[in-house]
């Protein structure tokens, strides 16, 4: 029987299921709501994390609202999560009590298949459990987010967040920020000292897009369809602002980039874009997961372009960013609410209302 408890602080009394306070959602036409999940018994390479802090994302909107289809209900969303350890099983070796540390986006994957030998376990081949709306490999349970007073999570994916990270703003590092470090890393020939960078949509991946390519080295060029963006682009590290739906502007920027990382998040015209890069350019989308219009195969062929895609890290790139962002002070810009406004924030990010991420502060209460 699951027994209800504050956060816990040792591994004994986590020898059996535990019941945790949380906010979801039973239906996709139903908002969140206060509600109590199970939590697992402690495993041997298992840590638990009292919540501290969790971020809200587009994803975790979509999922609760089945815009996708698969959403397995109840749901408790959040893959952006910070706390701090309250207790480790036998066999942890990396954290311990009282740290600060994360979780991201999935919680487990098998780490003997290629994918995962190679760092990229979110593609491993017997599939990852996501961090919520998951089923777990052991037990078959559903797995529940971060909106939640705390968590049980395999050590290999729980990540050490660096002193100098302020846990506060540090929770959309572990999917905006990952998200949008890990095109900018796979292409070290395009992004860098002397390389011409774009970030395509100022938002919540977008200032972290601008923010990493700065830090990188690159001149950064924000493309926005909105001229009010362009002060806030400039103050994020952005060098130069186009607006895409200036003709001139863009006429102007015509093989121009050596790298564009597109994060507008709805389907849009990639061609113009295609236009902006130079021989041997390359365009990375990590924004839009809906079709897009069909583009002409002459876009790529004349000037040996290529269009790609990107989803999260893994978790070696993860690790990497938390450490990257510690050393150079880069913090997404955060707006912190109350898990009651939960669904207030919701419906402000169907507005983009929010520059650029909220986060939930666990301290305001459940």
């Amino acid at each position: 029987m699951a027994t209800t408890a504050e956060p816990q602080t040792t591994s004994e009394t986590l020898a059996q299921p535990t019941v945790a306070k949380a906010w979801g959602t039973d239906a996709a036409d139903q908002p969140l709501k206060p509600m109590e999940i199970e939590r697992r018994a402690l495993r041997g390479d298992d840590v638990a994390i009292r919540i501290t802090y969790a971020g809200i994302c587009h994803s975790d909107l979509h999922q609760c609202r089945n815009d996708w289809g698969g959403t397995i209900y109840p749901i408790v969303p959040g893959h952006e999560i910070i706390g701090e350890v309250t207790a480790v099983g036998p066999k942890v070796t990396k954290h311990k009590v009282g740290d600060t540390v994360a979780v991201g986006t999935i919680v487990d994957a098998d780490l003997t298949c290629r994918e995962c030998l190679a760092g990229w376990e979110q593609f491993c081949l017997a599939g990852s459990v996501q961090t919520y709306n998951g089923v777990d490999k052991i037990d078959g349970t559903t797995t529940y987010g971060g909106y939640s007073d705390h968590i049980v999570t395999r050590e290999h994916f729980v990540f050490a967040v660096p002193d100098a990270l302020d846990p506060a703003r540090a929770a959309p590092l572990l999917c905006a920020g990952v998200t949008t470090w890990s095109p900018l890393r796979q292409y070290p020939d395009h992004v860098g000292p002397d390389k011409e960078v774009a970030v395509a949509g100022l938002g919540g991946l977008g200032h972290l897009g601008v923010k990493f390519a700065a830090a990188l080295g690159a001149r950064v060029t924000m493309i926005t369809t909105s001229p009010d963006k362009a002060a806030d682009a400039r103050a994020l590290g952005a060098h130069d602002v186009i607006i895409s739906r200036n003709a001139s502007e863009m006429e102007a920027a015509a093989g121009r980039f050596h790298f564009i990382l597109d994060t507008i998040p709805v389907s849009h015209e990639v061609e113009p874009y295609l236009a902006l890069l130079r021989p041997g350019g390359r365009m990375v989308i990590v924004g839009a997961l809906t079709p897009l219009p069909p583009i002409s195969g002459v876009s790529l062929i004349w000037g040996n372009k290529a269009l790609g895609g990107s989803g999260v890290g893994g978790v070696p790139e993860t690790q990497e960013m938390l450490e990257f962002c510690a050393q150079h002070g880069i913090h997404p810009d955060i707006e912190t609410v109350g898990m009651k406004d939960v669904n207030q924030a919701y419906e402000r990010l169907l507005k983009n209302d929010v520059r650029y991420r909220f986060v939930i502060d666990m301290s305001r209460g459940l």
